[in-house]
């Protein structure tokens, strides 16, 4: 045993046990999204404590309670990045893409986030998010795609048992008639110190509360649909009637915030039923102020995070198991050394092919190797000896039907071709 252990609310990724899942997620919660035109993008794991301060929000937890901030040698103030809507816009930002053309700017990104949690089931210290930026476009047929390209991401990994939550939290016309409304309800409340804090800050945080004595008290809080302007009425009927016309079903869900500060208009989220408290999959909203909340322009935008491994979890409660290419098709065995040497020439011409091919490393025996190739799950075994050399073949097995036939060895690598490795 390693005297070491993976820190407490870590996970490795690891071969035979889950990390080809875990690509084949992203792969596929990604693949919608380069089909829609958006652009890969790759952001540092820390920034400046103030880009999440200012862009997550003060009265988040996520910014009050769980970011990593850094021991360091400089005078910066640094935190490992809890998000990444915040890093996605300063990177657009910083490198001027709106001033490209082509707006909205679309971008996606692949990568481990960090907030510091109690750790359980579905909700870790370092975890995995796909997500997708628009940047710079105020048009209720891009929140719409958006929610459509990650519903298609789910339906595409196989899973079923999942909900789309929707809500609109308006604009800054009339969300602050509301936050009046919202502030004098909560007056009326029985709250701790801490949450009557959160809510002089941002009432609607109050609403985010998990714990069941909170929620209890805000069966009667006045909704925010009732409050909505009627430019933000037309955009959010819009967003619905667009998903309709795409098949997307959705609930609608008042008390729905999220649990940044940043959003406006169009809110959701993607709750599975197979997770237990950890529910969210997914989720995301519009988000119309955050470039000038980080010294940008106005760019109106929008956006989405997709958990990687609740994914995986998912798939796991519905019993989803998927459909993973193999890691090895050929697997090489020498009887000799001279064997050897031909043979692994013979692999590196077969990988350089395309073919992935593996060959049986330091092992004294037939035997031995051949319950190498059994377990690599190759496809085919080549096998060759002295005797097969002087004849200039080498034996090519079935390791489905057992069956095994003689190739020339000039013929090899079009033969493996040829049967579509």
């Amino acid at each position: 045993m390693s005297t070491f252990t993976a820190p407490k609310g870590t996970y490795d990724l690891l071969p035979t046990v889950n990390s080809a899942a875990y690509l084949a997620i992203r792969e596929r919660l990604s693949a919608p999204l380069r089909r829609a035109g958006y652009g890969y993008v790759e952001t540092p794991v820390f920034e400046d404590v103030k880009l999440f301060s200012r862009g997550v929000g003060e009265s988040t937890d996520i910014v009050t309670k769980e970011m990593f901030t850094l021991t360091k040698r400089s005078e910066e103030d640094l935190a490992l990045r809890p998000e990444g809507t915040a890093s996605v816009v300063r990177a657009a930002l910083e490198a001027n893409l709106h001033k490209l053309g082509n707006l909205p700017v679309k971008l996606w990104y692949s990568g481990n986030f960090y907030r510091y949690e109690k750790p359980q089931k579905g909700r870790y210290r370092q975890f995995s998010q796909v997500g997708a930026e628009a940047i710079g476009a105020e048009d209720p047929a891009l929140d719409a795609e958006l929610i459509i390209l990650a519903d298609d991401a789910f339906r595409a990994l196989g899973l079923r048992d999942y909900r789309l939550l929707l809500n609109s939290l308006g604009d800054q016309q009339c969300r602050p008639v509301y936050r009046t409304a919202l502030v004098g309800f909560l007056a009326g409340l029985d709250l701790d110190e801490e949450t009557r804090r959160r809510a002089e800050i941002n009432p609607l945080r109050v609403l985010d509360d998990k714990r069941e004595a909170v929620q209890a008290q805000l069966v009667d809080a006045p909704k925010l649909r009732d409050y909505l302007c009627e430019d933000c009425k037309a955009y959010d009927e819009k967003v619905r009637e667009l998903l309709t016309a795409a098949g997307v079903a959705f609930v609608d869900d008042p008390k729905l915030v999220r649990g940044l500060d940043y959003y406006t208009r169009t809110t959701f989220e993607f709750v599975h039923g197979g997770l237990g408290a950890q529910s969210a999959i997914g989720g995301g909203g519009r988000y119309d102020g955050l470039s000038e909340m980080l010294g940008g322009p106005a760019l109106p935008s929008v956006g989405w995070g997709l958990g990687v491994d609740r994914t995986f979890l998912a798939l796991e409660a519905e019993g989803v198991v998927l459909d993973l290419p193999a890691t090895t098709e050929v697997y090489a065995v020498a009887l000799g050394e001279e064997a050897k040497n031909v043979l692994f020439a013979k692999v590196v011409e077969l990988r350089r092919a395309g073919v992935a091919t593996d060959l049986a490393f330091g092992v004294k025996s037939i035997k031995n190797a051949m319950k190498s190739a059994n377990r690599s799950g190759a496809r085919y075994a080549l096998i060759a000896g002295d005797r097969d050399l002087a004849e200039g073949v080498v034996q090519l097995k079935d390791m489905e039907s057992g069956e095994q036939t003689p190739v020339a060895l000039e013929a090899l690598v079009t033969t493996l071709k040829e049967k579509q490795l």
